[in-house]
């Protein structure tokens, strides 16, 4: 029986290298399609790395008057997509004169975590070329709040509307102060996620200079291979996922389904390095137990765990040892895999996109797989589903999101 005090998820919307709305992302990875190419955004002739997960055949044109278009950057775009469609989704009504929810009562908190490069690498060309040519609506495309406040904006959002950055993990940790503002009695719902678009030339130089890219330009659909001996870095990707969450009790009583619980969860930093993870996994551990423990959940109850698992070597070693320390010997039963083999980083909207992946595991029975996972790595010795989806009852889940800096936030969802 469901306690009306539960938070969970009744609606999802998403926009990724692999599909350009929730279901056709979800069928995609359980058919274990990569999203994966060359990069088209711009001319990567010269750089180390040529591949990318973008968003394809996205026209903000088909979403936005051209005023709206102009003042907004791509990563608000791709945001107020996904919203819509989530609300769609959740068959949600913005404002009590459309006989729908109090606008004053209806929250946003969509994250991110490298805010608009995209446009500010344009506009310092265009300062070099004529710096007349900058847009009036520069500055206020580019800042990190921006998406949620395009996502208020489109929607008529008058409740509490925030943005935070986390590197990494910002798109999981939405989910967590989405619940926590519910839960708190400031809003009633909250459209939760995360979205990120910096494929930019300048992003790729930094991080091929730091060695953190995959250089398997020849072969781009299995250049991310999370847990595998071959993994040579990760894919960076672009795209927006976000959800509506909402007490159970508000749920039921608009007669809305919900997919899963958002039960709780956990933030910890490693201090340790600003992007290196501690090798000894000790952040991640604490915060993989602090999110069992605060949602009430034995390690023996989950079933599957939506790894981080980015592909680079240290990530994937460290992720593997932290579930074993956690999760004992139950960890060799769980079903463990990464969405990034198929789609990529997608950064900020990384997290999120993981819990979507979680909820519809639990909503279908089935795990999506890691692909191009060949011969696990040293130690990396867990079962990774390779290749294949699995059919297999998730009755709890738990997301990881590790990000630059130190931050390690895991989720729990539950079957509702």
């Amino acid at each position: 029986m469901q306690n009306k005090q539960q938070v969970v998820v009744t609606g999802f919307g998403a926009l990724t290298p692999v599909g350009n709305d929730r279901e056709s992302t979800w069928q995609a990875l359980l058919a274990g399609r990569s999203g994966i190419a060359p990069i088209s955004r711009f001319d990567a002739v010269g750089l180390p790395t040529t591949i990318a997960g973008e968003v394809k055949g996205f026209d903000p044109s088909a979403l936005l008057d051209r005023k709206r278009e102009r003042r907004s950057a791509r990563f608000s775009q791709l945001a107020v997509a996904a919203a819509r469609e989530a609300v769609a989704d959740a068959s949600l009504t913005v404002g009590a004169a459309q006989g729908g929810v109090d606008a004053e009562r209806v929250g946003v908190v969509l994250n991110n975590a490298v805010a608009g490069m995209d446009g500010v690498e344009a506009a310092v060309d265009q300062l070099h070329a004529d710096p007349r040519t900058i847009s009036p609506y520069f500055v206020s495309s580019v800042i990190p709040n921006m998406p949620a406040c395009e996502v208020a904006i489109d929607l008529g959002v008058r409740g509490p509307v925030t943005a935070s950055a986390l590197a990494c993990a910002s798109g999981i940790y939405a989910l967590l102060e989405a619940r926590r503002l519910i839960l708190s009695g400031e809003a009633d719902v909250v459209l939760a996620g995360g979205t990120d678009s910096a494929i930019t030339r300048v992003m790729f130089q930094g991080l091929s200079n730091m060695g953190a890219l995959s250089k398997r330009n020849d072969d781009p659909a299995r250049a991310s291979r999370p847990f595998d001996a071959d993994r040579d870095g990760f894919v960076f990707g672009e795209g927006a996922v976000v959800c509506v969450l909402e007490s159970a009790g508000h749920a039921a009583a608009r007669g809305a389904r919900a997919y899963a619980e958002v039960a709780g969860g956990a933030l910890t930093s490693d201090a340790f390095h600003v992007s290196a993870p501690d090798p000894t996994g000790a952040g991640a551990v604490s915060a993989m137990r602090r999110a069992l423990v605060s949602t009430g959940t034995e390690a023996s109850d989950v079933d599957y765990v939506c790894a981080h698992g980015t592909s680079t070597r240290i990530n994937d070693l460290m992720e593997t040892k932290a579930i074993r320390e956690v999760y004992g010997a139950h960890a060799y039963d769980l079903a463990v895999s990464s969405p990034k083999s198929m789609v990529g980083h997608l950064i900020g909207a990384a997290g999120a996109l993981s819990a979507m992946v979680a909820a519809l595991a639990i909503r279908d029975g089935v795990v999506p797989p890691t692909i191009n996972l060949d011969t696990p790595g040293e130690e990396c010795d867990l079962d990774y589903v390779p290749h294949t989806a699995r059919k297999t009852d998730v009755r709890a889940a738990a997301v990881n999101a590790f990000g630059f800096g130190g931050q390690n936030c895991v989720a729990v969802l539950r079957a509702v």
